[in-house]
């Protein structure tokens, strides 16, 4: 059979135009005949559709689109009986971020930043309900004109409940090279800190036009997150204030231990950069409540034995 073109109908959807296309799958804005509202439908190559993998992303995707329910995630829409596979989502006016990263590089700082909040918002929101993104990056954020994100494709998501997704299976698929952690590099599924980790990817490349680990190889760029710390933003950009670096420069730590526990706290930092704690002076904070808290239970213990000892001679003396 040959490709679906604009012009042809699937089911009661007249597809107007193609939006995007890739060796996987193509999507097209189409409008649906029984509503006449507008809507985005992905549908497979027919190659595809006998991919075993494909298809368990593919389920994936439209699973967690039907479950979540967020102005920034994009939404699957219920539909009946298709005649072939396909997906139907809501339409969203906009353009990918990585449209808009070709059209003006570097972005102005307070806009890169309002983005990376944004996004945080949607990050904070999804792995509250047990998903991880696992492939951030531009090419999956839409903008509409207000910088609103909107965040697509979850087939590689991480999600409570559905059957894990790991190299093995996926091989090449799990993460895009320039925006993966350095944990996933190392074979490991990744966790809300991973997605913190490829926003700060974005972020550093919305605030210098460049990504932290330019290189031509794919492997190359990968092992490089392995082995050094990104060049300081500042070096690319000179309206990057010094607390704004330090908040990028840890979201892009290379121990997710180091990183931000939180897309809420990355959030946090970046709206009051100036309030920022650094890395070691929070490391100092957790390690003091520790000592008070292994303090406290010594002197509890040591207590115990005064106690009892008040408590016989009490006893001895009223006898």
């Amino acid at each position: 059979m040959n490709p679906l073109e604009p012009g042809e109908q699937l089911d009661h959807y007249f597809l107007e135009a193609t939006v995007a296309r890739g060796g996987m799958a193509t999507v097209f804005r189409a409008t649906d005949l029984l509503t006449q509202r507008r809507v985005a439908i992905k549908v497979p190559h027919f190659e595809a559709e006998s991919d075993p993998v494909f298809f368990e992303r593919f389920q994936r995707e439209g699973e967690i689109g039907r479950r979540l329910e967020h102005p920034g995630v994009i939404k699957v829409l219920p539909d009946g009986d298709h005649s072939r596979m396909y997906m139907v989502m809501e339409w969203v006016e906009g353009k990918l971020l990585r449209e808009v990263l070709r059209e003006q590089q570097p972005f102005p700082v307070e806009r890169a930043v309002r983005i990376a909040v944004g996004v945080c918002e949607v990050l904070q929101y999804i792995h509250s309900h047990g998903v991880v993104h696992r492939d951030l990056k531009p090419d999956n954020i839409i903008l509409d004109v207000e910088d609103n994100v909107k965040l697509i494709d979850f087939g590689i998501a991480g999600i409570s409940g559905l059957r894990r997704l790991t190299f093995g299976k996926l091989s090449n698929t799990i993460g895009t090279p320039d925006y993966i952690s350095p944990e996933q590099v190392k074979g490991r599924r990744g966790d809300a800190r991973s997605d913190v980790y490829a926003l700060g990817v974005m972020l550093y490349e919305m605030l210098t036009g460049r990504v932290p680990f330019p290189e031509e190889n794919p492997l190359s760029a990968m092992n490089a997150r392995l082995r050094r710390d990104p060049a300081p933003p500042t070096q690319f950009n000179c309206a990057i204030t010094p607390q704004l670096e330090r908040v990028v420069l840890r979201a892009l730590e290379r121990d997710p231990d180091r990183r931000y526990a939180s897309a809420e706290e990355f959030a946090r930092d970046l709206q009051y950069p100036e309030q920022a704690i650094e890395l070691g002076n929070r490391n100092i904070e957790r390690e003091q409540k520790a000592w008070i808290t292994i303090a406290a239970s010594y002197c509890a213990m040591l207590l115990i034995p005064t106690i009892i000892l008040a408590l016989l001679l009490y006893v001895a003396r009223h006898q």
